[in-house]
């Protein structure tokens, strides 16, 4: 048979150490009352599917908004505390569209393998996850990620201009299994709010359970600053 054609050699990203308070911060107890949030949340009906339920390139069920207005001007008050900002905003994507802000998602074990990405420079500097399963455990968390190089060496971490994105910088959404590596994980607990820039590779460290109370329930967040 004739040989594969070689993988094709991706460029390699500049690399910074996740540093707590500089590039991520963990805000802990940041909701009086997530257990109502939470079940609020299971009470919707207005879930959109994804994969698989839909041939769409994002998993489980999501629907919006995730708080209410009072909540999100708590948890916002705390992110520009956090990282000094004095004004964050939900950006709109030229064109019209729409940024899955202020969204809740529900993905459980089976419906998605974990995903590193980066999220868009142009919509948002910050991005943050917040948890609101009381029972999971500390692995369902979020992870990030690092290139793994060809020969085991490692690349970077972090997508900067002129790319807005981790396709971009890479030139393609197609690549090995083995392509990153986990640089650092933080747990899964519930009420907690993983704030992150969002130009770093990260994705969901796993994915659990199988009815909608089971299953990994989160907020997601992105904000301009």
């Amino acid at each position: 048979m004739p040989p594969r054609p070689a993988a094709p050699t991706l460029p390699v990203l500049p690399y910074r150490k996740p540093t707590r308070g500089r590039d991520y911060w963990v805000l802990d107890d940041v909701l009086p009352d997530p257990g109502a949030v939470r079940e609020r949340c299971l009470d919707r009906n207005d879930w959109t599917e994804g994969y698989p339920h839909k041939p769409e390139s994002w998993p489980g069920l999501r629907t919006m908004p995730a708080l209410e207005p009072g909540e999100l001007a708590r948890v916002e008050k705390l992110v520009r505390k956090a990282t000094g900002a004095p004004r964050i905003w939900a950006e709109r994507p030229a064109g019209g569209g729409t940024v899955n802000h202020n969204c809740v998602q529900v993905v459980g074990a089976g419906e998605c393998e974990p995903r590193p990405h980066t999220d868009s420079r142009s919509l948002c500097r910050y991005a943050a996850v917040l948890y609101l399963n009381p029972l999971v455990t500390r692995d369902f968390g979020t992870s990030f990620c690092r290139q793994r190089l060809p020969g085991g060496a490692l690349g970077g971490n972090q997508v900067a201009a002129p790319h807005n994105n981790l396709v971009d910088a890479l030139g393609t959404r197609y690549v090995a299994p083995d392509s990153f590596v986990e640089d650092l994980r933080v747990p899964h607990r519930l009420n907690r709010l993983l704030l992150y820039s969002a130009n770093l590779i990260h994705t969901a460290t796993g994915y659990c359970g199988t009815t909608l109370e089971e299953k990994r329930m989160t907020a997601v967040f992105f904000w301009m600053a």
